[in-house]
């Protein structure tokens, strides 16, 4: 897998299936050996913590692919040889709105076993709903404030309310030393760390940055559901955001070309001096623009890639948002931005299948 490039069965045992009773302590695994699969909270509680090393987590869905082994692998280097690593299973039913969408989630507890042990799991912790929520749905929840109402809080409503619900009980289940959480999913991201910010939970949050297959799209376990014409399709999401990322830095460019090359005044005429006719209508419109240029350009560029793929004809892209935002609060940039850290965050459904995709980007870097 590719770290944010351009190129880059169910087994017999079900994650949601019902968990063993009783405290056993499980036997220890290490990363050459198969990991030790703890089902229930007690025997978490069981497994032996490092002495003087740290305990990395790695929180999934299962169904792991290519980006889950990367933050796998990511937790084991930060943790160490001697850290350990623990890698939790468990497709939480508070997240889904749809009770179809819960039931179509993919579970692939023996592949997932496999892919822990290879990218260097000490444990995988997978237990069944009623082992996390028992006596049915928790009565209180985490809830996610503003910030997980916007984009896809406001696309899937309780959403992220019943993800920081499951994150905060894994994370006193865990106790870890650090949790590692994909980029892909930027917003949950920024949650996960607002929360541990305001609640002061003692566990440092590491972001890796998104894998990506080598057409570009980003690993995800939904990808399987995308037929080959479906998945062409579907590439229009990275391809929009790689292009406005593209457009922002060639922009940027150019506006350092004019400045240096007429630093007293109009940069387009500065780049007519060097007889680049065409740079320098780039730069008049660019000056035109601004203060709203950049955000504007990379908006639009975006739009009009994902506006393509919306008219094919059988398998037509439909767009849920495509937003440029603050990564701190995910509430839209404004058009006379001209510097600072941003993410375009693009969301859309292609045939059944619903996938997010998003890119950080920086304005005003080369200034």
């Amino acid at each position: 897998m590719t770290t944010s490039s351009r190129t880059g069965n169910t087994g017999p045992t079900d994650p949601q299936g019902t968990a063993p009773q009783g405290p056993t302590a499980p036997e220890g695994a290490t990363s050459q050996g198969t990991p030790a699969l703890l089902r229930t909270a007690a025997e978490l509680d069981a497994l032996p913590r490092p002495a003087g090393a740290e305990r990395a987590v790695v929180m999934t869905m299962g169904a792991l692919h290519e980006g889950h082994a990367t933050l796998i692998r990511a937790a084991r280097a930060a943790a160490g040889p001697d850290g350990q690593v623990v890698v939790t299973v468990f497709v939480n039913p508070l997240q889904f709105g749809e009770a179809a969408d819960l039931d179509r989630y993919p579970r692939t507890l023996d592949a997932d076993l496999a892919t822990a042990a290879a990218a260097g799991a000490d444990a995988v912790f997978a237990p069944g709903v009623d082992e996390v929520y028992p006596g049915g749905e928790p009565q209180v929840r985490i809830t996610a404030g503003p910030m997980g109402e916007r984009l896809e809080g406001a696309s899937r409503p309780g959403h992220f309310d019943g993800m920081l619900t499951v994150v905060a009980k894994l994370l006193h289940l865990t106790r870890p030393d650090e949790a590692f959480y994909g980029q892909k999913d930027a917003q949950q991201l920024a949650l996960i760390r607002r929360m541990v910010r305001d609640l002061n939970f003692g566990v440092r949050i590491t972001g890796v940055p998104t894998v990506r297959d080598p057409d570009g799209l980003a690993l995800s376990s939904r990808n399987r559901f995308l037929s080959p014409q479906e998945r062409h399709t579907a590439l229009a999401l990275p391809r929009a955001l790689f292009a406005a990322q593209d457009r922002l830095a060639a922009q940027q460019a150019l506006h350092e070309r004019a400045k240096a090359t007429a630093p007293g005044g109009d940069r387009a005429a500065g780049l007519n001096k060097l007889g680049e006719a065409r740079a320098a209508a780039d730069a008049q419109a660019v000056a035109l623009a601004r203060p709203n240029g950049a955000p504007a350009a990379v908006r639009a560029t975006a739009r009009a890639i994902l506006e393509e793929a919306a008219t094919r004809g059988r398998h037509p892209l439909v767009l849920d948002y495509l937003a440029l935002v603050d990564p701190a609060d995910f509430t839209e940039i404004p058009d006379d931005r001209e510097s600072g850290e941003a993410i375009l965050a693009v969301a859309a459904r292609v045939g059944d299948t619903r996938l997010i995709d998003n890119i950080p980007l920086t304005f005003g870097a080369l200034t």
